[in-house]
């Protein structure tokens, strides 16, 4: 896959500037709010207690479900996710029980991901967190199916909280090429470098989740001269 030479601008589109700390505070998310419309993201993604929240036009508000562990029922997780939604949020990232994956439960992670779909459907975007740097090529593969299968709009990498890692550009890779653009992919966990960015998009990432997007966008801009 190829693309055209991405300036700051567009690259800013393919992100949701996120703040997922549990030390987070209100004024930590009203200063994310104003980076994101200074920088032009696509979205902010931060924790559903904060919701509901003020943004400007045009700005998307990402919030996480089952966050970060996944270890929670069918039925919770649900209800988070239409909670946030009432609360104002137009797209949510749910994290799947990587242990069923991990035991080859796959119908179990396709429902499980059906149960929130259910709960907020379209419009609302249901991005599904794999944990991939946890998971073989092959449980990448199924866990991608099962999420394509259950109706999700996105699959993610990562929640950037697993000790095994974040985003790689071979599970990006294997992601696109499972869903094969029937899904968007999502790189998230670890991306800190323009150089990253770029390199998640070529393998196939349709959206980034970053916490450090100035300094990513910047380093575009240095890249070019700019």
């Amino acid at each position: 896959m190829t693309h055209d030479p991405l300036d700051a601008a567009a690259l800013a589109k393919f992100v949701d500037h996120t703040l997922l700390k549990p030390e987070a505070t209100r004024a930590d998310v009203e200063a994310l709010v104003a980076e994101a419309a200074e920088l032009g993201t696509y979205s902010i993604c931060i924790s559903p207690s904060f919701l509901p929240v003020e943004v400007p036009a045009g700005l998307e508000v990402a919030t996480v479900c089952g966050f970060p562990s996944g270890k929670h029922h069918s039925d919770v997780k649900a209800a988070e996710a239409a909670r946030s939604v009432a609360d104002g949020a137009t797209e949510v990232d749910m994290v799947i029980d990587v242990g069923a994956a991990k035991e080859g439960r796959f119908a179990d992670v396709q429902a499980d991901i059906a149960a929130v779909r259910a709960a907020v459907p379209a419009p609302t975007v249901l991005k599904v967190i794999i944990e991939s740097a946890a998971l073989s090529d092959h449980e990448i593969v199924e866990v991608c199916r099962a999420a394509a299968a259950a109706g999700a709009d996105f699959v993610k990498t990562s929640t950037g909280f697993h000790p095994a890692g974040g985003a790689t550009v071979h599970a990006v890779r294997i992601m696109a090429d499972t869903v094969g653009g029937r899904l968007g992919v999502k790189a998230s966990g670890g991306i800190r470098t323009s150089a990253d960015a770029l390199a998640m998009i070529a393998a196939g990432a349709t959206r980034l989740g970053l916490s450090g997007t100035a300094a990513v966008l910047a380093g575009l801009e240095a890249d070019a001269g700019y």
